[in-house]
């Protein structure tokens, strides 16, 4: 049977410079295997695995207003809801009155949330926000995550990773799982993947330091390196419109090669059995005899093939 306790608790405290911050505490008991869902139209969110068999919430609120009375009327459209349906836990923070315009014309500039919740080591999460950063760490399950405009860190995660952000940079620990994630305005840095990784930005470079599976990777402004560790069993590709590619393989590697620049040269470490003319700008042929296909583009730089 599950057993269910749902605590509240209320802080205020009001700042010199005018600003009153509320804190909202809540803890609901659980068992591991759980999911938490965050839907929010403000604020950053962050996520750490503990050993307890709990879901435990803090809520920063903190409102730019003169007075206490000034700040209820900012939070009175703004509505945080708690919910649990067995062992899954959810949050809801939704301005319910008026136009998305008007949300951000009176409510957002005077209003800063901040999420700081601890799960169970072994629990899934599933964040959104339309406005804040989001960062999971410790977690073993599911990450999906999607923000409109902050940056996105993960950390000591087994289990895959799906990640979006309109507006921010990406930054990756160790994860024993896969990684699908974009974003549309930072670069991407991943320290170390067991599994495939996905990977896009239209505004900054991207590096993989090391990935175990296949690598997709591409970029409209930067430069793109990774370090394939490991024999891939797909095909991979590794792209940018402006700046270089780097890959680095293991000596034992077997791939076919498959690399074009427009604004520099290829230069590779392995000898590569050449199919066709030899060309500085490009270079087609097989490394140990082949397998998998690299696919290496760049609109604006060199291609390094480099032995690690």
């Amino acid at each position: 049977m599950l057993v269910f306790f749902a605590a509240v608790t209320m802080m205020c405290t009001v700042s010199v410079s005018g600003s009153i911050e509320d804190t909202l505490t809540k803890s609901f008991v659980v068992s591991p295997g759980g999911t938490l869902t965050v839907d929010t139209d403000l604020g950053s969110i962050e996520v750490e695995a503990t050993s307890q068999d709990s879901v435990d919430i803090r809520v920063i609120q903190e409102v730019r207003a003169l007075n206490q009375e000034k700040a209820d009327k900012l939070l009175k459209d703004f509505k945080i809801d708690f919910s649990q349906r067995g062992n899954d836990v959810l949050i809801e923070a939704k301005y319910t009155r008026g136009g998305w315009q008007k949300f951000w014309d009176n409510i957002s500039r005077h209003l800063r949330l901040k999420f700081i919740i601890s799960v169970p080591r072994v629990y899934n999460v599933d964040l959104r926000t339309k406005g804040g950063s989001i960062s999971v760490r410790g977690t073993e399950g599911q990450v999906k995550s999607k923000t409109s405009g902050g940056s996105l860190d993960f950390q000591q995660i087994v289990g895959d990773i799906y990640g979006d952000t309109s507006g921010g940079s990406i930054n990756i620990g160790e994860v024993d799982g896969d990684v699908d994630i974009n974003t549309s305005g930072g670069s991407i840095r991943i320290v170390r993947a067991s599994g495939e990784v996905a990977a896009h930005t239209s505004g900054g470079s991207i590096t993989v330091e090391e990935v175990m599976g296949a690598v997709q990777a591409h970029t409209s402004g930067g430069s793109v390196k990774a370090y394939i560790a490991r024999q891939p069993a797909s095909s991979c590709r590794l792209s940018t419109s402006g700046g270089s590619v780097t890959v680095y393989l293991n000596t034992d590697i077997a791939v076919d090669l498959n690399a074009q620049t427009t604004g520099g040269r290829v230069y590779t470490d392995f000898p590569v059995a050449i199919r066709g003319k030899i060309d500085k700008r490009s270079l087609d042929g097989k490394i140990n005899g082949g397998g998998p296909e690299i696919h290496l583009r760049t609109s604006g730089g060199s291609i390094y093939i480099r032995e690690k």
